[in-house]
């Protein structure tokens, strides 16, 4: 299945990239906090950053991969982090659900960004094009 990862690839090509994360684990979306929910520039960085499921930290970049992972372990370890951070765990199934989709069209090893609600694809910097 193709699922979001944490990467160190692209980081820099925003001035406040950063990446505290562990190369290729999961990584989902968090909430946003009221300093960076109409600004994903705030100064918070969750209004742009994804959250590692097994180090618990964030990161403003992600890779579209392919991995060997069954629907039910995939839910399970969106469930087991959330439950470990003290989040509420009964829409995980759903949380999965909307992951697999944002990703389906993607293609592997596309690099993606959030900006707020918008997750898309990072555009290539000016001197990788």
């Amino acid at each position: 299945m193709k699922v979001l990862v944490a990467t160190h690839e692209t980081q820099g090509q925003r001035s406040n990239d950063f990446c505290y994360c562990i190369e290729g684990e999961l990584v989902t979306v968090g909430l946003v906090c009221a300093a960076d929910e109409s600004d994903p520039d705030g100064g918070c960085g969750c209004g742009r950053a994804f959250a590692g499921l097994n180090s618990h930290k964030a990161t403003t970049t992600a890779k579209v991969k392919e991995v060997e992972l069954s629907e039910e372990d995939y839910i399970e370890a969106l469930r087991s982090s959330l439950e470990q951070q003290g989040w509420p765990t009964e829409d995980v199934a759903e949380l999965a659900a909307w992951l697999t989709e944002l990703v389906d069209s993607w293609p592997t090893g596309a690099i993606v960004e959030r900006r707020l609600d918008d997750i898309v694809i990072r555009e290539p910097s000016p001197s990788t094009r």
